[in-house]
Parts: C-alpha cells; structure tokens; sequence
C-alpha cells in the first residue's frame, strides 16, 4: 500500500477563539492567541498508525514542511518527501499540487489532516480522479463532510483495515459552510461534490444533519428548554452551546442567543459568542457552573465540533457531572449506534467523558446514552 499523507497546518485555530473557521481569518486567529491544532492531530494519527501496524513500514509520500514531513519524522516513520517549495504560510493551491502529485505517483489512498476547507480543495484536485481514495482525519472547526473519522486514532484504525483489504468503498458527502455567513450567525451549507473513500462501520460519521423544522421537533425542543430551565440554579452560571435546543433555552430566559456559537447566562443577561478566553475571564466561580450543550445532529458529536470554544479547560474546570445534555428523541434515533462522541484533543478530558451521561429528552424525561 501507498499512502499520501498531507497536514494544513492552519486547520481549526479559529475555533477555540471563536472565529468559527481559520478562512480568511489566520491573522485574527493568531492575534486572539490560537494555536496550532494539525499537527497534535497529526501525530496522533501517526502514532497510533505506527503502534497498530507491525509488518513492513507502510510505503508513506508526504509534503515538506509545515505540511506533513515534521510530523512523519517526529512519529519515527519514514517517508518519500514530495517535490514541493512551500512558503511558511500555506495555501488552498499547495494542498491541491500535493494532491497531483500523490495522484501522479500511484497512491492507493490519501489521508489528510484538516477541515471541510481542506475537503474541498482534495476535491478541486481530484476532478475525473476514480482509482485514489481519500480519508480525513478530523482538525477543521466544522467538519460537515461525511470524509472524516470520529478522531485521529479511528483514522489510523481505517487505514489498517484498508491495507488488509477489509473496508468497503464509498461515496463521502464533501460539504462545507460559508464562513462569513456562519460568523454572522447565519448558516449555509452547501454540497460540493463525492469523494471515495474507505468506509469502517462506527468509525467514520455521517455528514452533519440540520435539525428538522417540524412542528413535532419543534415543540419536544420547547418541552426539554421547560425543564432545563424551571431546574435552573438562580445564582449558577451556564455556558450555553450552539444549536436550535440552546436557542429554545434562550427564548424561555427572555435573552438573545448567538444560535451559532457559545453564550454564557448568569443573573438573567446574556453575553453572547463567546470563546475560551472570554470564558476563563467572565467565570469566577466554576463550582456554580454549568455547560449546556446538543450533539450534532446523526453525526452524535458532543465535544469537539462546532464547540470548541468549549475546550478541554473549560470541560475540566466544570466537571462532567455538571453537563446538562439535551437533544430530542428524534435526534437520538438519529445518530448512529445512538451513542455520543468526543473528540477535544485532550485524550485526558474525553477519557474523563466516556461512559454514560444523561441526555434531557422530553419534559421530565431523561435517558442514558453512552459516549466513546
């Protein structure tokens, strides 16, 4: 087997610092205090890949630095470094040449670390392509497409199981959103194409489903937000998550709510689209404080996408017996397996998560559902 390996090394530092996406934005993200989140992915999937795989090293392609190369040889693999001159800052059109020539030199499959963004330029490159197949490891903000794995150690897992010939091939929805639409709390998603891909039952997710505008969704979200907030503490402080529920919760407090991003409630006000920093100045007292938060609809994604202003600090500074999960029953149904996932980059946090958590399902109405 040959593998192309490629990393945008800008992919999801606009999330915790609440910028909803790096495009367009990479001086803001910086100026905020972002840091980088490719290349801790990176390494993951590569170890775990190094740990999983005990024949023959895996005939490995990469790009020089920053996008691939630094994070192969840190991994103690080996690999071919493609013809390429990059300049400190990366772009859209250096992901696509790397994809030529991968596609020239007969790799089996690319696997790239990276978001929705990164999807769609592999997608531009491989126009007319059929005989290469592509895997994401997951490093975006958003990360809509159906291309990516459920975490960096799923990825290396799928790739094993392709080099036995053990996975299926399938059609990846490549689908992405309008980031200047999306800072403005506005959502526009758009399908851009299919990407064939190996396919590993519970380890890749289904593209992200918005909730349904029925009036039966409606009103079980109105019978969750009722309940969570007549148990609401007067004097505790909640961070509230994106999404509809979160917004119904909003609705009933009488404040506005940033639909698309992270608000905190405290002593009936609002303030909106927060990020991690924010966070950490606003809240002072983390033993009254409460996260409120709705999976991503079929993909079952709790931590990690979308929310990652939500980082692993916040999460350990409140606790997860202090998580209020919501989500409708028509939701729950929906995901895969039902079961919850996350994915924060810290494998202390989403260890500390893993188990069972209670999900808020209906007025007065509670299940357990286990998250991995």
């Amino acid at each position: 087997m040959r593998m192309g390996f490629i990393v945008n090394p800008i992919a999801g530092m606009g999330g915790r610092v609440g910028l909803k996406g790096t495009n367009g934005v990479l001086e803001e993200a910086l100026a905020r205090g972002a840091r980088p989140l490719a290349a801790v992915r990176a390494k993951e999937f590569l170890a775990k890949l190094k740990e999983l795989y005990t024949q023959e090293p895996i005939d490995t392609l990469t790009c020089p630095n920053p996008m691939g190369a630094k994070e192969v040889k840190a991994s103690g693999l080996i690999a071919q470094i493609l013809p390429m001159s990059l300049k400190t800052e990366t772009t859209a059109e250096d992901t696509k040449l790397a994809v030529q020539l991968l596609v020239k030199s007969k790799v089996d499959l690319i696997v790239f670390v990276g978001g929705d963004g990164t999807a769609r330029d592999i997608l531009d490159a491989m126009r007319g392509v059929k005989h290469v197949l592509v895997l994401g490891v997951p490093s975006g903000v958003k990360m809509h497409s159906g291309i990516f794995t459920a975490s960096a150690s799923d990825a290396a897992e799928v790739v094993i199981a392709f080099s036995q010939k053990a996975t299926q091939t399938v059609d990846f929805e490549i689908m992405d959103v309008d980031e200047t639409a999306f800072r403005q709390d506005r959502l526009s998603v758009k399908l851009y194409g299919l990407l064939k891909g190996p396919f590993v039952p519970m380890r890749l997710l289904h593209s992200k489903q918005v909730s349904p505008e029925t009036i039966d969704e409606q009103e079980n979200q109105m019978a969750i937000a009722r309940f969570i907030v007549e148990n609401m503490e007067l004097e505790a402080t909640y961070i509230l998550g994106p999404g509809t529920t979160m917004k119904r919760i909003a609705d009933l407090l009488d404040v506005g709510k940033t639909v698309l991003g992270v608000d905190i409630y405290r002593n009936k006000t609002v303030i909106k689209d927060v990020n991690e920093q924010k966070m950490l100045q606003e809240i002072g007292d983390w033993q009254k404080t409460w996260i409120i938060l709705s999976p991503i609809g079929r993909q079952g994604m709790l931590l990690g996408r979308g929310n990652q202003q939500i980082s692993p600090e916040i999460v350990r500074r409140v606790g997860k017996e202090k998580i209020i999960v919501a989500a409708t029953r028509g939701k729950i149904q929906g995901i895969e397996g039902n079961i919850l996932r996350v994915d924060t980059g810290d494998s202390e946090i989403d260890s500390m998560l893993k188990g069972y958590i209670r999900v808020v399902t209906d007025y007065r109405e509670w299940r357990l559902v286990p998250v991995e």
